[in-house]
């Protein structure tokens, strides 16, 4: 059975529409935290949640973007990306193809280098408003805490 599309705020029609991939990084710390930043100031959902990421340039694969966005963004090198999930979400200013990783190994200090926030969070997350197309990763993350024990 297919996963459904996540459609947001009324979204558009996907048939006409290009999907953008995007590579996200599920960042687990040893203790099961997990990295959200917010959306910086300028970008559509600003100041909403998510797990850090960006999109695929031509001829990336998806650990290449990955690798690059962090980097980029708050300024770590991974190590390993376990490719996860993936999520197609249509919000009304773009359809985009979310490719989760779990990350569990990297280097450097993290530095929101777009003026974002960040902070490790647990289940239940406390901080708020989340972006929709984290939500999934959220309920994926339930489960399998909820399998585990």
């Amino acid at each position: 059975m297919s996963d459904p599309v996540l459609v947001v705020d009324g979204g558009g029609s996907t048939a006409e529409r290009p999907v953008t991939d995007v590579a996200v990084g599920v960042l687990i710390a040893p203790d099961g935290a997990f990295l959200l930043t917010s959306r910086p100031e300028g970008k559509v959902y600003a100041g909403y949640w998510e797990f850090p990421g960006g999109k695929l340039e031509a001829g990336e694969t998806v650990e290449q973007a990955l690798r690059r966005e962090l980097q980029e963004e708050i300024g770590i090198t991974i190590g390993a990306a376990h490719p996860w999930r993936e999520k197609l979400v249509d919000y009304p200013h773009a359809l985009v193809r979310l490719h989760f990783c779990k990350v569990f190994e990297w280097s450097g200090t993290l530095h929101m280098r777009e003026g974002q926030q960040c902070g490790w969070e647990h289940l239940p997350v406390r901080c708020a408003p989340v972006l929709p197309g984290t939500i999934p990763v959220l309920e994926w993350l339930a489960e399998e805490a909820a399998a585990a024990s």
